[in-house]
């Protein structure tokens, strides 16, 4: 087992919810080491894009790249669990999909500090 599964195994999990209208939400749960570390992919593949934002295709290419090889491993279906926290974070409204691009292209929200 990877450090990173040894640490978060157990009860440390993360509810993760879609935006899809109809759907039920918090019916999802990952290991938080999971989610955390490709909540911080994620964000970086989206930064990289900048204005042009990524596609879930680049998502899912890019951000496993960004782990660990330890989170690699233990990872299981890096698809599924990419789509599944980038679905999160839409919900969160921390990346959000730009209007109108075909396909789909995310970009990072932008917060005030204050």
């Amino acid at each position: 087992m990877s450090m990173s599964a040894a640490v978060y195994s157990g009860e440390d999990r993360v509810t993760c919810a879609s935006p899809a209208p109809g759907k039920k939400r918090g019916i999802t749960r990952i290991p938080r080491w999971k989610y955390e570390a490709l909540r911080r992919a994620i964000h970086r593949v989206v930064v990289s894009t900048g204005r042009r934002g990524a596609t879930l295709d680049e998502l899912i290419e890019e951000a496993p790249r960004l782990l660990t090889e330890d989170e690699r491993a233990e990872l299981g279906s890096a698809p599924w669990h990419v789509k599944t926290v980038k679905l999160d974070l839409e919900v969160r409204g921390e990346i959000a999909p730009l209007d109108g691009s075909t396909p789909p292209r995310h970009v990072r929200v932008l917060r005030d500090a204050a």
